[in-house]
């Protein structure tokens, strides 16, 4: 028995690794190609972008600046990924449109969302929207969605249901997000009411595995905050979140057909600049592997799987003015 525990403990030790190993496979990247696709208005951000009909549709907010009391959303649409073509405006007479989604809907509509910021004075600072759409160039008018001052950044359909999570932008009170959940994209009722409220939590991005895990990649912001990995089972009551210990923006969560998990975000050290990252969700790491063309004001990613390669709509200064850019990234 003395000598069957340590041969137990070996093998154990082996099994261990094999499975850290597997877990823990780098993702190889390889830039294909890059394009600038948009810079015609002063200021060119935050991207969304989605497949719909067999064309490309990229999504985001134009404006004289990074803030602006003119911010519409932009919507591009292409067939092949090079040429690409403005099809819609969205525009509001009292508020900044900002922070451009778009995803297509289980009805087989094009939902696009983003954020009203009102001229002041006003009786709220922010109100989360929603446009639908049957071809990209005609939309619907507004929905207003959510609650007031709570900005929902981003949509990711699961189930029949659009989840959502927003947080608090009103003066007085505490920072929090709270998760929400829409049948239809138009009517939104609370899951989480505060889902999370220590520190400044804002920006997010969410996956649904075929296990029906929910994972959440969560910007944190003030002095020496760091980006978080939120984990839940339904009914996405009950969160693990895990510190990656690296500062991020702009979150975008991604995961490959064989079950790893990417992130398009900007990071800031040695300057800003956008990547894409792999996130160990077993471990809550997060490790840079491929920097885009970028810097400066940068990031606001969406990737899109398609043809076997990483569509990656984002933005950035590098060239000299905010511009939005397309990029295919081959993956191993």
């Amino acid at each position: 028995m003395k000598k069957a525990a340590p041969l137990m403990a070996a093998l154990l030790l082996i099994l261990n690794s094999s499975a850290l190993l597997k877990a823990e496979k780098p993702v190889e990247l390889k830039l294909e190609s890059v394009q600038k696709i948009w810079d015609k208005d002063p200021h060119n951000a935050f991207t969304g972008l989605t497949r719909f009909k067999d064309q490309w549709f990229c999504v985001f907010r134009t404006g004289k600046k990074h803030v602006s009391a003119d911010g519409a959303l932009q919507v591009l649409s292409s067939k092949d990924g090079k040429t690409w073509k403005p099809v819609a405006r969205i525009t509001s007479e009292t508020a900044d449109l900002r922070d451009a989604k778009i995803a297509v809907t289980p009805q087989g509509q094009l939902m696009l969302s983003g954020a009203a910021a009102l001229h002041q004075p006003a009786e709220m600072r922010h109100q989360s929207m929603t446009w639908f759409s049957d071809d990209g160039t005609h939309w619907s008018k507004g929905n207003k969605i959510g609650d007031p001052n709570m900005w929902l950044w981003g949509m990711r359909w699961n189930d029949g249901n659009v989840y959502s999570i927003g947080y608090h932008t009103g003066k007085e009170g505490p920072r929090f997000t709270r998760l929400y959940k829409s049948k239809d994209g138009k009517q939104y009722e609370t899951v989480v009411d505060k889902l999370h409220d220590k520190g400044y939590t804002n920006e997010s991005s969410l996956v649904f595995t075929k296990d029906k895990t929910c994972y959440c990649l969560l910007r944190r912001d003030g002095k020496g905050a760091t980006g978080l990995l939120g984990i839940s089972k339904p009914p996405y009551t009950d969160w693990q979140w895990k510190d990656l210990g690296v500062k991020i923006g702009g979150p975008e969560l991604f995961q490959l057909p064989d079950g790893r998990f990417l992130a398009t975000v900007r990071l800031y050290s040695p300057k800003a600049h956008t990547s894409i990252c792999q996130i160990d969700v077993e471990k809550g790491t997060l490790t840079e592997l491929l920097k885009l063309p970028s810097g400066g004001d940068t990031s606001y990613a969406n990737m899109v799987l398609h043809d076997g390669l990483l569509n990656v709509s984002y933005y950035s200064s590098h060239e000299g003015k905010t511009s939005i850019y397309f990029a295919k990234v081959s993956y191993k």
